[in-house]
């Protein structure tokens, strides 16, 4: 089984348990041992899932401005541990499954968990897309619309799957080197944003 084959279910999984509940401040579950790859990647989901409806909220014309900019302080720190589990997913890959690389092997322009990040929003998208084509109280040009961009996100779905599972043989087999680059995202240092060190 390839590891798209293992990670997908994981996102449905998360997406499916959200759901349960739709709400934002729902705890997480934890259904894997909490050492596994599918616990990893099923936090990283759980994370998208929450984000995806907190960017739903924010966007309410009628919000509070207090209330938003709550929202957008939580939406900022969502993205930081987002890019913290990306980071966790590609050491990951880079203990267990990469390879000697070889001399000449090229390095892919992103890492194999920055696919994984997109992979995971691509569950999200499907799933909230494909609940547009059944909505109750939506027009048929409103159901045919999305039944069609539904199409797309299934076929970009099978091609990031075979891309990123490409790409995790190719470092497995040392076709390809890996190399972990931390994002330093610097507006989020109180060291490197200005705003931030010049109001000490």
């Amino acid at each position: 089984m390839s590891f798209t084959e293992k990670a997908w279910p994981v996102f449905e999984r998360v997406i499916a348990d959200y759901h349960v509940t739709d709400n934002v401040d729902a705890p997480m579950p934890a259904p894997y041992p909490a050492s596994s790859l599918e616990a990893l990647l099923y936090r990283k989901c759980w994370i998208d899932t929450v984000q995806w409806h907190l960017e739903d909220l924010i966007r309410d014309p009628l919000i509070d401005p207090a209330e938003a900019l709550a929202l957008k302080r939580r939406i900022d720190k969502s993205n930081q541990d987002r890019t913290d589990l990306v980071e966790q997913i590609d050491e990951y890959f880079l203990s267990g499954v990469q390879a000697e690389p070889a001399p000449d092997a090229p390095i892919n322009t992103e890492t194999p968990a920055w696919a994984v990040d997109r992979l995971s929003i691509l569950a999200l998208k499907i799933y909230h897309m494909r609940e547009q084509t059944e909505r109750e109280d939506a027009d048929e040009a409103h159901k045919a619309r999305c039944k069609a961009k539904l199409g797309v996100l299934l076929i970009q779905h099978e091609d990031l799957s075979q891309a990123l599972d490409t790409l995790l043989d190719d470092i497995a087999a040392g076709r390809k080197r890996m190399r972990l680059y931390k994002q330093m995202k610097m507006y989020n240092d109180p060291s490197t944003n200005p705003v931030l060190y010049g109001n000490k």
